[in-house]
């Protein structure tokens, strides 16, 4: 039986691309934070349990990079630096916080199937 879907091998690079990009968990938190507004470095830093200053400000890079958040500095002294979404992030908001409900609603049902195959016989 042939499979249900087109394979088209010249899309997986983009999408393959652009999921690495958003589906890491600091690009998420940080997307998800933006989308209460504009954050200084310092306010995501606290907010992302866990993340260093150096992986928080490479995350944040490739972001501005493609075009989802941008930079703004402001001439204070010391400057003052603010990160926020573009358009083109906000309609990531959507997507993720679907796929966030979806993991709520069923994670018992995967640690459920995590431990059954974790359990059974080799």
């Amino acid at each position: 039986m042939p499979p249900s879907h087109k394979y088209v091998p010249t899309e997986c690079p983009a999408v393959r691309e652009v999921l690495n990009r958003v589906g890491d968990k600091w690009s998420v938190l940080i997307i998800v934070l933006l989308g209460s507004g504009p954050r200084r470095f310092s306010e995501l830093r606290r907010a992302i349990e866990g993340v260093s200053q150096r992986m928080l400000a490479l995350t944040l890079r490739g972001l501005e990079r493609d075009g989802l958040v941008t930079r703004a500095v402001y001439p204070t002294i010391p400057p003052r630096v603010e990160y926020q979404l573009t358009g083109l992030g906000r309609t990531l908001l959507q997507p993720i916080r679907g796929l966030a409900r979806w993991a709520e609603r069923n994670r018992e049902k995967i640690q459920k199937a995590r431990e059954k195959y974790d359990t059974r016989p080799v």
